[in-house]
């Protein structure tokens, strides 16, 4: 992981996306320890997570987790989703938070060195070449492990360094402890409100 210890830093994280990507690895992230890994690689300036969010919902299982991340040490950057009816009939999501990622890391980019984006979307691209051309370095967290592999190829090729998110898991990964049905853990909240990358696309 290239990144110096006087190089601050800022994690951009697509919710949606981090979640696919964990779990087609088969493991939950402990954000407590994603945080704890990279203050010890350099300043962290700021953590921001980003999801969209069904508030017309009488629970939302992602509310305790954003609760939770926000008293954490994340910045949380939400919208609330809409739904629409595609010209087949069919129920869609509409959750996108690209644009919000995007704005974001554009306007911190002075006050950064290094920016690490948690997400493997080819629509990033634009962006982390925007961002160099600024001066930030650009890191991209994803994988390519999985069959197809998540993060896109163009994606991979302009950013200034990769992480594989799987080699990740034994410093981020939540361990497992068996608990009663009634025990919640707010930290590993399932997504279940969060679309996935195609679905949230109009």
């Amino acid at each position: 992981m290239a990144i110096y210890s006087s190089e601050r830093i800022a994690l951009f994280i697509d919710g949606a996306n981090l979640y696919a990507t964990s779990r087609s690895l088969g493991f939950d992230i402990d954000y407590k320890k994603l945080l704890d890994v990279f203050r010890a690689k350099g300043r962290l300036i700021r953590a921001l997570y980003y999801t969209a969010v069904a508030e017309d919902q009488e629970y939302s299982s992602i509310r305790p987790l954003i609760d939770w991340l926000d008293y954490n040490g994340f910045t949380m950057v939400t919208k609330p989703t809409k739904e629409f009816t595609d010209s087949s009939g069919r129920r869609k999501i509409k959750g996108n938070m690209d644009i919000e990622l995007a704005v974001d890391a554009l306007k911190l980019s002075e006050h950064l060195d290094h920016i690490i984006i948690f997400s493997g979307d080819g629509d990033f691209r634009a962006l982390v070449e925007a961002l160099q051309y600024k001066g930030n370095r650009v890191t991209v967290v994803s994988t390519l492990v999985t069959q197809p592999p998540m993060i896109a190829d163009e994606l991979r090729r302009q950013a200034d360094e990769f992480i594989e998110l799987a080699d990740l898991e034994q410093q981020i990964g939540r361990a497992h402890i068996p608990r009663s049905g009634n025990d919640r853990d707010f930290a590993d909240e399932p997504f279940d409100d969060e679309m996935d990358e195609n679905a949230a696309e109009v």
